[in-house]
């Protein structure tokens, strides 16, 4: 039925002068047309397409065909695949470009990331063969530049050398196709380029304005802040092939590094529809061209720098506590470290959180012992216990340096180290303070148990004072604890027995989640008891 809708409606307009087919001539042939692809009539309807007389006519409407070709094409299982490839390529031969463009990006766009991928694949390679053909090139690449990042963008990121070298979610793939679709427009940008800077020096003027294609490639830049920046790199010793790392170097080589690290915007060109917010160098990008030139050294020898691993690399270069405590009145300088700890604590890949904690160590390495203890001051507030108990043990480290050094060290005992004790042997919530969320406390009590010890500290004359604000809210709060665990656990245990004795026909009902729930309270309550044990060795030595 379909086939014979097509063959009238194609008879009808064979006698029409080209560009006069109404829009119910559109209309039948559309659905004349997809009805027969998807009722397995394509090889009829490559015949149809291939016939001589219907040129004019599949010029004009043919493009109206790509939806259920392409989903053919991408299904590659169907047996009407070799002739839906026929026709497809056919279309987009003798097809309007413009037409033809816009049908392909609109099957381009999906929400599923599992079917974005194959779309990708299927049609970048007719795209590129497009746009090579039309005449509004540099607009037309920007329109499938945009359409395509917007999709490689949805496409998750490898977390592992594994799954990066088995390209589990094929974004290695795409980043490949990808880069491949815009090398012809790459090189033909460059020459652009390079002829017309040598015509305008033989007319006595240099170029000051970027070309139209050149401009549109520059939307890859994008790339950078939205797919590469949550990419972890692997180096060459880790993983020798790399299409994601290749990639990159890729985006890196389509501009002059140095120009492009160094000019924030282009300059306005006039050109109708031309915006330059679509050029604008991000932040996140220009941070990622940092990341990849200077840690992965990506096309190093293009970009005429001292190479550093950044923030690590220049702090290996400084003198252990050759930092002043001027510098933490910077805010630009002081962000860094306080940027770590968020790398620190909210970073969800575990190698990067270990980076940050090493950076950070070495950053306050290098301070002064003044710095040092003005900066602990402020990290004490972080608000993050793994954080704050990493501060205390750095404390200890510094007043047991303070110590050996007999007087040497003014900022880690005496007077100045009373308040940066007040801060740090205290509870926040009192003896309600939620013991198992805040475990610094065991750091807090093996630097006081320390502190009682050396004798050498004026801990002494602070003492009365911690006893009422730290050890006996404490001893208060580690009795309320346990006893609310422990009658927790007695609840529990009861609901288990009770729970064993319901069955369903001669089977019990898993009791999985209890055990858990028995081992967890189980836990808390050794750790009251490691608390109360430090506690209990303080107060014999202070006794």
């Amino acid at each position: 039925m379909a086939l014979e809708q097509l063959s009238e409606v194609i008879q009808r307009c064979q006698a029409l002068p080209e560009n006069s087919y109404t829009s119910e001539d559109y209309d039948l042939f559309t659905v004349a047309g997809r009805t027969c692809i998807e009722e397995g009539n394509s090889l009829q309807l490559l015949s149809i397409v291939l016939d001589e007389k219907n040129q004019e006519i599949v010029q004009c409407m043919g493009w109206n065909l790509l939806p259920p070709l392409v989903q053919v094409l991408l299904k590659k299982e169907n047996k009407d695949l070799p002739h839906c490839l026929a026709v497809f390529n056919h279309l987009i031969e003798v097809c309007r470009p413009k037409e033809l463009l816009i049908g392909l990006l609109e099957q381009l766009e999906h929400d599923d990331p599992d079917t974005t991928a194959e779309s990708l694949h299927v049609l970048l390679t007719p795209l590129q063969k497009l746009l090579n053909l039309g005449v509004r090139k540099a607009s037309s690449l920007g329109m499938a530049l945009s359409s395509v990042l917007e999709q490689l963008c949805k496409l998750p990121v490898p977390e592992t050398t594994e799954q990066e070298q088995d390209d589990v979610f094929s974004l290695g793939q795409c980043c490949s196709e990808l880069s491949a679709f815009i090398q012809p427009f790459v090189e033909e940008a460059q020459h652009n380029h390079i002829r017309g800077k040598d015509s305008a020096q033989m007319m006595g003027d240099l170029p000051h304005n970027e070309d139209e294609l050149r401009t549109e490639l520059l939307k890859c830049m994008q790339v950078l802040s939205r797919l590469l920046l949550g990419v972890q790199l692997r180096d060459m010793d880790t993983l020798p092939e790399s299409p994601l790392r290749d990639f990159a170097s890729s985006i890196l080589i389509g501009d002059s590094l140095p120009a492009l690290v160094h000019r924030p915007l282009l300059r306005h060109r006039h050109i109708p529809g031309f915006l330059e917010e679509e050029v604008r160098y991000p932040k996140e990008s220009l941070a990622c061209i940092a990341h990849l030139l200077f840690v992965h050294h990506l096309l190093a020898d293009m970009f005429p720098t001292v190479y550093q691993e950044l923030y690590e690399k220049t702090l290996v270069r400084v003198e252990d506590c050759g930092l002043p405590v001027d510098l933490l009145e910077i805010k630009s300088f002081l962000s860094v470290p306080q940027n770590l700890v968020k790398v620190m604590t909210i970073c969800p890949h575990q190698n990067l959180r270990s980076k940050g904690l090493k950076v950070f160590q070495l950053s306050i390495d290098k301070f002064n012992t003044e710095a040092k203890y003005k900066f602990f001051l402020m990290l004490k507030t972080s608000n993050h216990s793994g954080v704050e108990g990493y501060i205390i043990k750095n404390i200890k480290n510094q007043i047991d340096s303070a110590l050996k050094a007999e007087g040497g060290n003014v900022w880690f005992e005496g007077l100045h180290l009373l308040p940066l004790l007040r801060s740090v042997l205290m509870l926040p919530d009192g003896p309600e303070t939620d013991l198992l969320q805040y475990m610094d406390i065991m750091e807090s009590l093996n630097l006081l148990r320390y502190l009682v010890i050396r004798d050498k500290t004026g801990i002494w004359t602070e003492l009365y004072k911690i006893e009422d604000t730290f050890l006996k809210p404490l001893r208060v709060g580690i009795n309320m604890s346990r006893a609310h665990y422990e009658r927790e656990l007695l609840i529990t245990k009861e609901d288990k027995k009770t729970k064993a004795k319901v069955s369903v026909g001669d089977e019990k009902l898993p009791n999985m989640t209890t055990d858990t729930h028995i081992k967890a309270l189980h836990s808390a309550l050794h750790t009251f008891d490691m608390i109360e044990s430090v506690l209990v060795r303080i107060e014999e030595l202070v006794d």
